[in-house]
């Protein structure tokens, strides 16, 4: 299984109204030094709306301007309808404490 693979694969497991960091992401794809490559993987996905790519965000909550599926109003709008949590509206960051998903894994 190539690195992706296993990214698009740890990606899917997120649940509705959660999130992970890309940090997150790469330490379940068996890779702790690889986030950026992480957004690379999610940049290219090759199933929108299946691998849920917008559910993964900055460690600090903060969201990417480079959502590759319309920035970061779009992956906003997709996380709010799904119930997660913001500290604010102004400049949207998730709560983190209550919206990051946990794995068994991580």
């Amino acid at each position: 299984m190539t690195f992706f693979e296993s990214v698009y694969e740890q990606v899917s497991r997120i649940p509705a109204g959660k999130v992970a960091t890309y940090g997150q992401i790469a330490r379940l794809a068996g890779s702790s030094r690889s986030s950026r490559v992480v957004g690379y993987a999610l940049h290219s996905n090759p199933k929108p709306g299946v691998i849920p790519c917008h559910r993964v965000v900055f460690k600090d909550g903060s969201l990417s301007d480079g959502f590759a599926f319309g920035g970061w109003e779009a992956q906003y709008k997709l996380l709010l309808s799904e119930g997660v949590v913001f500290c604010n509206d102004t400049v949207p960051k998730v709560d983190m404490n209550t919206s990051q998903w946990c794995s068994e894994e991580s």
